[in-house]
C-alpha cells in the first residue's frame, strides 16, 4: 500500500481564498469569500459573498490580509475552517 502525500490528502478538502474582515476573537478570524456566478435567467455575472469563521492558532492574520482557508473538523458551533496560509499582508 503506497503512502499518500500531503497534497493528495488536502486535495479532497475544500479550499477558499478571501479577505479577513474581523480578527477580534481569540484564535478566530472571519474571512469573506467572494465568487462571480452567472445568473441563470439574466445571463449576467453577479458577485456572491459569504463570511466563514476560521481557526487561527497563532493569531497571525489581521484585518485586510488575503488568506487561504481549508476545511477542517468542527472546532465550535460555527467554526469548521482553519487558516492554511497568509497569501498577502494588508498594507
Amino acid at each position: 500500500m503506497e503512502e499518500k502525500t500531503v497534497e493528495q490528502k488536502l486535495s479532497r478538502k475544500k479550499m477558499y481564498t478571501g479577505q479577513v474582515v474581523s480578527d477580534k476573537m481569540d484564535k478566530t478570524i472571519v474571512v469573506q469569500v467572494t465568487a462571480r456566478t452567472l445568473h441563470k435567467l439574466y445571463k449576467k455575472y453577479v458577485m456572491r459573498s459569504k463570511k466563514l469563521k476560521a481557526h487561527d492558532e497563532k493569531n497571525e492574520a489581521g484585518i485586510g490580509d488575503t488568506v487561504r482557508i481549508i476545511e477542517s473538523r468542527p472546532r465550535s458551533k460555527e467554526k469548521c475552517w482553519r487558516l492554511l496560509e497568509i497569501v498577502e499582508r494588508a498594507k
